[in-house]
């Protein structure tokens, strides 16, 4: 193997332009994981990397100029294991530290990781094994929440279930099958240089929205249960919906660029705020009182209900008390923010953009 150094891939962040120049070595995997105050978590993601039983690795580690300690930890790794490389990414969003490592990358393969996700030993083996064929464009597995607090188990019951994220398949799929989306997917890095890499103007959803280009050039994304993400989700359900508030928004960026690619669940969150606040605006007309009452009892009976069935699932009073307040966090901040962004691309570039994001094809 290699020693990253010799490339100019080190700590300095240099490296080649990626337009190629950095030779491809055969059937070495280059795992990219952005990351920016990472410290607490960054140990347990580089130690599931680096025991992984492909052993042909170029770690990339990019770092969003982070004021912890994770440098000093990347630099730690890249000392003992000359797989490990650290990047840095003066612009401090996702998208563009993906670019950054895909400018240095020396593999064949591309697997994606977060510093504060693990993979079991066997990911990148089986997520070669299925790009070797090549019949996928993308491949990915289950991303499973994981916490440590009694509002982060709410949080993770409710992402893994259907009531929570709908049929978004890398939650709680069982099978493999062909999907739309796969989350911090494996590609060919041929591939991924293809389509001109990750938007950086899509500060959240990007990984999303580069699937659906994937899709739109022929291939196809395959998810397989086989292949498990341990991601640590947030720990506070206030947490929470801030993050599913920026979710919603990085939704509507993506559907004003490619308004083919929305699907129903897309789009339930924020008919559900809508019914919430119109039920609120008819409340004082007497005569109207029962159809406004009308989405929060039955929103109400759902969330009952579904707060019900997945309490089974979890441990601790705590956690399950926190269940309605995590299934709402997701669903009103997803819908909260969906119509805050939409009202932005209203007063910038109108009317029709609007409708074009709402008329879904």
């Amino acid at each position: 193997m290699s020693d990253p150094a010799s490339n100019g891939a080190g700590s300095n962040g240099t490296g080649s332009n990626g337009t190629g120049s950095n030779a491809p070595e055969p059937d070495l995997v280059t795992v990219v994981v952005p990351v920016r105050n990472e410290g607490s978590t960054l140990r347990a993601c580089l130690d599931s990397i680096l025991a992984q039983t492909h052993r042909n690795l170029q770690v990339v580690v990019v770092d969003g100029e982070s004021t912890d300690d994770t440098v000093a930890i990347v630099e730690e790794y890249a000392a003992a294991d000359q797989r490990v490389e650290l990047v840095v990414n003066p612009k401090r969003i996702v998208p563009s530290s993906l670019n950054r490592a895909l400018e240095v990358a020396r593999g064949i393969w591309w697997v994606r990781n977060d510093g504060h996700s693990t993979l079991p030993p066997d990911y990148v083996a089986v997520a070669v094994e299925h790009l070797r064929t090549g019949r996928w464009g993308g491949v990915g597995g289950r991303k499973d929440a994981v916490a440590d607090t009694d509002q982060g188990r709410a949080v993770a019951a409710a992402l893994a279930s259907p009531f929570g994220v709908g049929n978004s398949t890398y939650h709680h799929g069982t099978t493999v099958q062909v999907v739309d989306h796969v989350p911090f997917g494996a590609y060919p890095v041929d591939v991924v240089r293809e389509l001109g890499g990750w938007d950086e103007d899509m500060v959240t959803n990007q990984d999303y929205e580069f699937d659906y280009r994937v899709r739109r050039s022929g291939r196809e994304l395959l998810f397989d249960p086989a292949l498990r993400i341990d991601w640590r989700c947030p720990s506070t359900v206030r947490a929470f919906a801030r993050q599913y508030r920026r979710y919603g928004r990085g939704k509507v960026n993506t559907l004003l660029r490619h308004p083919e690619s929305g699907a129903l669940r897309h789009y339930v969150a924020p008919a559900l705020v809508a019914g919430l606040v119109l039920g609120v605006l008819l409340a004082p007309v007497r005569r109207l009182r029962a159809l406004a009452l009308a989405p929060f009892v039955a929103y109400g009976l759902a969330l009952a209900a579904a707060s019900a069935r997945t309490a089974r699932t979890v441990a601790g009073a705590r956690s399950k008390l926190m269940l309605p307040a995590a299934f709402a966090a997701m669903h009103l901040g997803w819908g909260a923010g969906f119509w805050e962004e939409l009202w932005r691309v209203w007063r910038g570039h109108g009317a029709g953009a609007v409708l074009r994001i709402l008329r879904r094809r």
